[in-house]
């Protein structure tokens, strides 16, 4: 009975180990096939580009536009002349009519210096010129009488009547007078020359405006003592300003006198003003290695001021009619610049030749033909070969649901290809 027993047992084992055996054998098939991959698994994952679902992007043809390239700087404005006005003559203000401002012409009178004991010095120097004149006067006369008394003992002599002695005193006292009439005439120069000087000062007194333009700065008021170092006020002329920037090597061929400038400043946005380069300097500065340029820019209404800072577009080349795309469809892939084709259902890259550039779009001087469409919007995240899915090629219906790889639509109760069925029906 017992020997019954044990040949159960063993019989009953070896079916339980065989079933189990035969189970484990079949999981680790199943868990192979699906690694491997089974039918219709690939999915987006399959193919070329394995593990890159395909990227919706918009495309834009080849188009002739004109390009205009620039040359960028910044700098700050300037006054077209800036003049601190000292005065000729050291004096106490008496009075300044000039404030912080204020428009101010060539001439106009600004401030005005203490001037009585200038006024007195003329006086004076008047009455000695009358003085001089009257000497003048007197000495012409004097020397008239020994003339007269010089040709009458020569015709005396003539007649024997007169010695030589007589005759040679009468030179003696005419030349005597000539000299005197010359030193009177000296005399009265002299005097007139400190009367002109003495009236250049007195109307130095009266301050005046040497330029057109605005107070920009005031420094004494009335009472003040000014001295012949004392800026009184600064004038400044704005009817044009000057931008004074600097040019690096590489652009300083680039940009001569006459060049289109185009300034910005922040006090008006979105506003252009336009100027022309007027000068370049001919050397470098060793220490920045770069060119002084100054711009001059018309300012009909006031409305630059000097100390404003600027930035600036220098026009240095125009293409009317080049072949160019968007920028955004110029990119660098594998050491080389180029743009995306559409390939059927593929980005294919082609190398570009490029030209000139602004801020919308690229010129291409060769690998592109007029109308042809480039990847614009997602061409930086492609390469070569990537499944691409256009929005906007011509004749094609735009919507990212036609990227759809990999899986049905949303709500589809149809599996996708690779997908498990076993949970598909029978809910």
């Amino acid at each position: 009975m017992k020997k019954i027993v044990v040949v159960a047992l063993l019989i009953a084992g070896s079916a339980g180990a065989w079933y189990f055996t035969r189970s484990q054998g079949v999981a680790g098939a199943a868990g192979s096939g699906s690694a491997m991959g089974a039918p219709g698994a690939t999915g987006a994952g399959g193919g070329r580009g394995s593990g890159r679902p395909a990227l919706t992007v918009d495309t834009a043809p080849a188009t002739r536009h004109e390009v205009t390239e620039y040359v960028t700087v910044v700098g700050n404005l300037i006054g077209n002349a800036t003049v601190d006005i000292v005065p000729r003559v050291a004096g106490r203000l008496d009075s300044i009519t000039a404030k912080l401002g204020d428009r101010v012409s060539r001439g106009q009178q600004i401030a005005k210096i203490e001037d009585r004991e200038l006024q007195q010095q003329v006086k004076q120097v008047e009455q000695n010129v009358l003085v001089n004149n009257a000497t003048v006067t007197q000495r012409e006369s004097d020397l008239q009488l020994r003339k007269t008394t010089l040709d009458r003992q020569k015709e005396l002599l003539s007649r024997g009547l007169a010695t030589r002695q007589t005759i040679e005193d009468a030179e003696a006292a005419h030349n005597s007078a000539v000299a005197a009439v010359e030193l009177a005439k000296a005399q009265l120069g002299q005097t007139q020359a400190r009367l002109d000087e003495l009236k250049i000062t007195l109307s130095n007194t009266n301050i005046v405006s040497p330029v057109d333009g605005f107070i920009g700065r005031r420094n004494l008021d009335q009472g003040a003592f000014a001295g012949a170092n004392t800026a009184i006020v600064s004038v400044v002329d704005i009817a044009t300003v000057r931008l004074i920037s600097n040019l690096v090597e590489k652009d300083f061929k680039r940009v001569n006198a006459g060049v289109t400038a185009l300034i910005e400043v922040d006090a008006f946005p979105g506003e252009q003003f336009t100027g022309t380069v007027s000068r370049v300097a001919p050397v470098f500065d060793s220490a920045t290695r770069t060119a002084s340029m100054e711009i001059e820019v018309p300012n009909p209404g006031y409305r630059l001021k000097p100390g404003m800072f600027a930035r600036v577009k220098l026009t240095v080349e125009v293409r009317p009619d080049a072949l160019t795309v968007p920028r955004n469809a110029v990119v660098d892939s594998e050491g080389q610049r180029g743009v995306f084709l559409v390939d059927g259902q593929s980005a294919k890259f082609q190398p570009v030749t490029t030209g000139l550039q602004d801020n919308e779009r690229i010129e291409i001087l060769s690998g592109l033909t007029e109308g042809t469409q480039v990847i614009t919007t997602g061409a930086l995240a492609l390469r070569s070969g990537d499944r691409i899915t256009p929005m906007n090629m011509p004749g094609q219906r735009g919507g990212r649901s036609g990227g759809r790889t990999g899986g049905g639509p949303e709500g589809s109760t149809t599996p996708a290809p690779g997908a498990p069925a076993g949970r598909g029906g029978g809910l």
